[in-house]
């Protein structure tokens, strides 16, 4: 569970270090500025969306250190400024990353034949906390 109080200062860390005021980090982000601040003052638990929307906007925020306090933030260098453009979606293309035979197996079962649904979103998650999310 996220403790409010921590996940406020964490926040906090992520406007310093961008130099945003909070309805500056709201319009980023794409949320109501009420709800930025009713989260900056701990009235408020952060919903996932928010959370998505947070470490879309800055992909240099790490999702485990937003939520846990665990790992890194700010990154060793600050990022130049990116072009407003929507990135490319990776397409089915994905290579495997290497790694013993044991860890290959896959701890759950894909759907029958005739019972699977279209599939909207994959979000990968790695280790050192990091992720990387695919939308069709």
């Amino acid at each position: 569970m996220v403790n409010t109080e921590d996940f406020s200062k964490r926040l906090h860390k992520i406007l310093e270090f961008y130099e945003l005021s909070a309805a500056g980090f709201a319009d980023k982000i794409e949320v109501g500025r009420s709800s930025i601040s009713h989260i900056l003052s701990g009235r408020n638990k952060p919903s996932l969306d928010f959370v998505m929307k947070v470490v879309k906007s800055f992909p240099e925020v790490e999702l485990y250190w937003l939520l846990n306090g665990k790992g890194g933030f700010p990154p060793s260098e600050k990022p130049s400024p990116q072009p407003e453009e929507k990135q490319p979606t990776p397409t089915a293309s994905i290579q495997q990353k290497e790694s013993s035979p044991e860890k290959n197996e896959m701890p759950f079962s894909f759907p029958q034949q005739g019972k699977s649904k279209p599939i909207r979103k994959i979000v990968i998650f790695y280790e050192d906390g990091t992720f990387e999310a695919f939308e069709n």
